[in-house]
């Protein structure tokens, strides 16, 4: 299965990624973004990677956001 704990994490390039030692933490919110400890890279559909050194980011996930792929909280006007 892919992403399995059991699998190595892979670049996009398929080459294996050197272990950090840590595991990132994802926390998912229903009415609001993905928030990620930082730093992070993250990959557009159309291939272009955009990055945040901060120690924690906030990801979109309503599509909403005029800063997408970060979130910029215009979910709260109709969530």
């Amino acid at each position: 299965m892919p992403n399995s704990p059991s699998e190595p994490a892979r670049h996009p390039s398929g080459a294996p990624e050197a272990a950090s030692g840590e595991a990132r933490r994802v926390v998912v919110r229903r009415k609001g973004p993905m928030l990620v400890e930082g730093p992070v890279e993250v990959e557009l559909e159309d291939g272009s990677v955009v990055s945040s050194d901060r120690f924690q980011v906030a990801l979109c996930t309503c599509r909403r956001s005029r800063r997408y792929p970060w979130c910029d909280t215009s979910h709260r006007d109709r969530a």
